[in-house]
């Protein structure tokens, strides 16, 4: 087993450098760029916005987690003086080519050293940081929600397959399906916090303004009324296909005969569900964990944290693309890749302490 770990963190090396080498050459050619953004804040009277991104990278020039086309000669620089146009490249290090650019980012990543920001006072890690609580806080909560619905309510389903507890069940499974979880959070927006009906909930931010004044119980209470709704919204978008996964999982080991010889010993049926079938059957159930897990944390977030405005990472990474920050983008590519990498590693893992049987070292290659 220590040589299959092995093997799978050094194949995350390569595959680490070709997820960053891909999308690195994409942006070469996508149009637009952090100097065109400048430049048109420039023509926006943001002269403040100017000094604050020429400030933040000065003595940092040729930065290590720049990366993008030169905008020299982009049409936004037109009427623009060219001497400011070629200051603004090296203070942001697009005066190297690209292969170069690439290498030093790679080289500072290594060590996590991911620079500063373009368009945000603090360094990228800074900045990651003081979002990190909301993101945690979502994907925390409602991956730990979603399974202990789901995987509950999916054997339920499969023991009780054809019953009007699994036709009513299925119901409430397909809305799920087809409904988008941001559609029920603006549906509890009009319904709990005070869009047309009660206003029983908050709408803003991960915890009340005077959270730090109050006690540690009632900071708890607050926290988690805080996150009612949008963990809500969430769960709903999400326990449903969890749950057809389960049942069905469920349902394929009931058939087999193992159980039907189980059951002919005269095992209790609770032991053979639970003794004999949970253990197989939860199998794909926990392949499918780390990315539900990541899913859930960086990406499908996103469009709560914009309703109930939660300032977490999903944010940020829009926010970071729609203005060609990429010391954000680049480093919270490198920091999400990284982090669905070692999370797959972990789910073999767990495959392992579900079933003794899988020995992952047996394997050859």
């Amino acid at each position: 087993m220590l040589a299959y770990v092995i093997r799978r963190l050094l194949l995350m090396i390569p595959t680490l450098i070709g997820i960053m080498v891909v999308n690195f050459a994409i942006v070469q050619i996508a149009p637009g760029g952090p100097i065109d953004q400048i430049i048109a804040q420039i023509r926006g009277n943001a002269g403040g916005a100017l000094e604050r991104v020429t400030g933040s990278q000065s003595g940092e020039a040729g930065s290590a987690t720049t990366s993008g086309v030169s905008s020299e000669s982009s049409r936004g620089a037109r009427g623009i003086d060219p001497e400011l146009i070629k200051d603004l490249e090296r203070q942001l290090g697009f005066d190297k080519p690209p292969v170069e650019r690439f290498f030093r980012m790679m080289k500072s990543y290594l060590v996590f050293d991911f620079g500063n920001s373009f368009f945000r006072n603090g360094t990228v890690v800074e900045i990651i940081m003081s979002k990190l609580p909301v993101s945690i806080s979502l994907g925390l909560w409602t991956t730990l929600l979603v399974y202990l619905i789901s995987i509950p309510l999916g054997i339920r389903k499969a023991v009780r397959d054809g019953s009007a507890f699994d036709v009513w069940t299925s119901g409430a499974i397909v809305l799920g399906y087809a409904i988008p979880s941001f559609l029920f959070a603006v549906l509890l927006v009009v319904l709990f916090a005070g869009g047309s009906y009660f206003s029983l909930f908050p709408l803003r931010g991960l915890v009340s303004d005077n959270w730090a004044d109050l006690s540690w119980p009632a900071r708890v209470v607050d926290y988690f009324w805080h996150l009612v709704l949008p963990i809500t919204a969430l769960v709903i978008g999400a326990f449903a296909s969890l749950t057809m996964l389960t049942k069905n999982s469920f349902l394929e080991e009931i058939n087999k005969q193992y159980v039907m010889t189980a059951r002919a010993k005269g095992l209790a049926e609770r032991r053979v569900l639970y003794g004999h079938v949970f253990r197989n059957a939860m199998l794909i159930v926990i392949a499918g964990f780390p990315s539900a897990f990541i899913g859930i944390l960086f990406s499908s977030s996103l469009l709560i944290e914009v309703i109930f405005s939660l300032d977490g990472l999903g944010l940020l990474g829009f926010e970071a693309a729609l203005n060609r920050d990429y010391p954000i983008m680049f480093g919270t590519l490198y920091v999400f890749t990284l982090l669905g990498l070692v999370m797959n590693l972990i789910g073999d893992l767990a495959y392992v302490a579900v079933d003794p049987r899988i020995d992952f070292g047996k394997r050859e290659g």
